[in-house]
């Protein structure tokens, strides 16, 4: 494909190129000071050098039980079992991922707008943020399949348009993460380095990639380098904890082979300073509830204590 003008980090291309250094900065700071916030600087430092933070019980459990009880109502709704955002597991019936899930409920609403989260998404953007996309992933017993190694920028870059690296990733654990039923896996520190992919992307790539990702994702040489430099990392915890990781750090999960479905949720912050443009791949944007082009106001913060109430 020909390469834009405007575009920074080309992948998706004919021939392997080498990877090299992010142009933009990890935490996005007015004037090089950080914005005040929530997060330590002890933590931000911790962002800045492993692309990933753990805070461990950031809900409780009576809020998550919440969550649950809709996400099992989910399961048997038949318009959201039919709807386009809704993926099952490759050859069964069994939900993957849930898209846009933020629009289904007031709950999930809500906690896109708790200020907890948005004064640490300001502190980390150095901006006010919209929501990018929102998904649950589900993991059944026994059946959950796996989520291959990637960089979340890079199929945004690539099939939405995200310009530059200026968005992150919020996930909260809704069951117990354990090393046995496929926990998020991180390598630390992959974040400053962008790795360019091989293959074009086929219009409509997305029906295919969702339930299981073949192209834009590195080489295995490029991965085991990357690895062999940085190591993998996989928290786990019980429900509750919360998990960000910046937009290119490389991640994947194991299938779960273990009687214990593992359920997060997943909201992605980018900066009303980074709207998307035009696909760098070439294709036509990928469908709404993938790359939010339409409502990219910034999230107004709700300062109250309803969230663990309202239906």
């Amino acid at each position: 494909m020909d390469i834009r003008s405007d575009d920074f980090y080309p992948t998706r291309l004919e021939r392997p190129q080498s990877s090299f250094e992010r142009l933009d900065p990890v935490i996005h700071s007015p004037q090089g000071i950080h914005t005040p916030g929530p997060l330590s600087e002890t933590e931000l430092a911790r962002y800045d050098r492993d692309g990933f933070l753990v805070i461990p019980n950031f809900l409780d459990e009576a809020t998550v039980r919440r969550f649950r009880d809709d996400l099992r109502g989910y399961e048997s709704d038949d318009s959201v079992l039919s709807a386009e955002g809704t993926i099952c597991e490759p050859g069964k019936q069994e939900i993957r991922s849930i898209f846009g899930i933020h629009e289904l409920s007031t709950r999930f609403d809500r906690l896109t707008r708790d200020p907890r989260l948005l004064d640490m998404v300001h502190q980390l953007l150095g901006s006010d943020a919209y929501i990018h996309q929102s998904r649950i992933n589900y993991k059944p017993g026994f059946h959950g399949k796996g989520f291959d190694w990637h960089s979340d920028f890079e199929t945004w870059h690539a099939e939405d348009g995200m310009p530059r690296m200026r968005a992150v990733s919020f996930s909260i654990t809704l069951t117990d993460n354990t090393p046995f039923n496929g926990p998020l896996m991180l390598v630390p520190g992959s974040h400053r380095t962008f790795i360019p992919c091989v293959g074009r992307t086929p219009e409509d790539h997305y029906h295919s990639s969702l339930k299981k990702q073949q192209l834009g994702v590195p080489s295995d040489q490029q991965l085991q380098q990357m690895i062999n430099r940085h190591g993998i990392q996989a928290p786990t915890g019980g429900p509750g904890s919360l998990i960000i990781f910046e937009c290119n750090t490389l991640h994947g999960s194991n299938a779960n082979m273990s009687p214990w479905a593992r359920s997060n949720l997943f909201f992605v912050y980018n900066s009303v300073e980074n709207p998307l443009v035009q696909p760098f791949c070439g294709n036509r944007p990928r469908p709404e509830f993938l790359g939010n082009r339409s409502q990219c106001e910034a999230l107004v913060p709700i300062h109250d204590d309803t969230l663990s109430k309202v239906s």
